[in-house]
């Protein structure tokens, strides 16, 4: 994992950021050509994991939330009705599945499934990139309201 110290102090030369981006387009060209069904997908899938609430709502699950009020207690900011709404699209989608135990009153618990978690580890890439990312932008904010 890179941390936000190895970022700022490993600035890229011009010549290196144009090696880097060739790499990174060499890279995209191993997937080939993107027809319009595959973009379909995508943006359909970037939309879902992007969508309000539910990265937050399923790390809550990941991280040991299991009851309604777990989740509201730790998604903060959410309202009962938009949790439950959510819950319920999360759970349509099948990255949370909902357990109902017979007791007095009914017992309901949510737990990330397998396809939830591995949305989660997907987007683990995607929040370090963010954290170098902003350490990258924030050294060249300082640097441009310095000079």
């Amino acid at each position: 994992m890179v941390s936000h110290s190895d970022v700022a102090t490993n600035a890229l030369s011009s010549a290196d950021l144009g090696d880097d981006l060739a790499a990174h387009r060499a890279r995209l060209e191993q997937f080939g050509h993107i027809d319009e069904a595959a973009c379909r997908r995508f943006q359909r899938s970037v939309e879902f994991a992007g969508r309000k609430w539910n990265g937050a709502i399923l790390l809550a699950g990941v991280r040991g939330a299991r009851r309604f009020s777990e989740y509201r207690a730790t998604v903060d900011g959410i309202s009962d009705r938009l949790l439950a709404a959510r819950l319920k699209e999360l759970e349509a989608e099948g990255v949370i599945e909902r357990h109902v135990k017979a007791t007095t009153p009914v017992t309901i618990t949510y737990t990330p499934s397998a396809s939830g978690l591995q949305l989660i580890e997907l987007l683990q890439p995607l929040v370090e990139w963010d954290a170098g990312h902003m350490a990258a932008r924030e050294g060249g904010d300082a640097a441009r309201d310095a000079g």
